[in-house]
């Protein structure tokens, strides 16, 4: 469809974007994964930090390096902008925008408007809030994106008239048999 093609690569838009901005531009990036790191670990208890897997448990501790930080922002952009272009392409539409709702699992969870609050000014306050309701809103679209069947019927309303395609001949074949035995 049109309407589709069109689309996909506006939706992408931003995903790509974010992605080249972030191989572009780490460091920016890694600070703001900091500070919404900072913002969560107020928030966890320090006992919950031993249940949680070592890496996790690193950020979480503030271990991890801003060096560290900018490679893990680049690495997140790369995979926004593979998955962006997938999606803009067409190739593996759902499995793009699928990944794509994975990938701005992490911008939402740095940008919860939980924590030190009074270390942020209202700028960045208003800044982060706008960037966690745009992260939200895009994965939204990207699950609606990643669910969309592109009118075609789905594998469960396939396997459903398969069933009953199958009950229907099995009944015909018996009524057939039957109809044979009296004559």
């Amino acid at each position: 469809m049109l309407l589709r093609r069109i689309a996909r690569p506006l939706f992408a838009s931003w995903f790509v974007s974010q992605g080249v901005d972030a191989l572009r531009h780490p460091s920016a990036h890694a600070q703001v994964v900091r500070d919404g790191v900072d913002g969560l670990r107020t928030r966890v208890p320090a006992a919950a930090h031993d249940r949680v897997p070592a890496p996790v448990a690193r950020v979480l501790t503030g271990e991890v390096t801003d060096k560290e930080l900018a490679t893990l922002a680049q690495a997140h952009g790369a995979a926004m902008l593979v998955a962006g272009a997938m999606l803009a392409v067409g190739r593996a539409p759902r499995a793009a925008a699928l990944a794509l709702a994975g990938l701005t699992l992490p911008i939402v969870l740095v940008n919860l408007p939980v924590g030190a609050k009074a270390a942020l000014t209202k700028d960045e306050r208003r800044a982060r809030s706008e960037r966690f309701v745009r992260a939200l809103s895009f994965t939204g679209g990207a699950v609606l994106a990643g669910v969309d069947l592109e009118g075609r019927p789905g594998v469960s309303w396939r396997v459903q008239h398969a069933r009953t395609d199958r009950a229907a001949l099995k009944a015909a074949r018996a009524a057939e048999a039957a109809k044979h035995v009296d004559d």
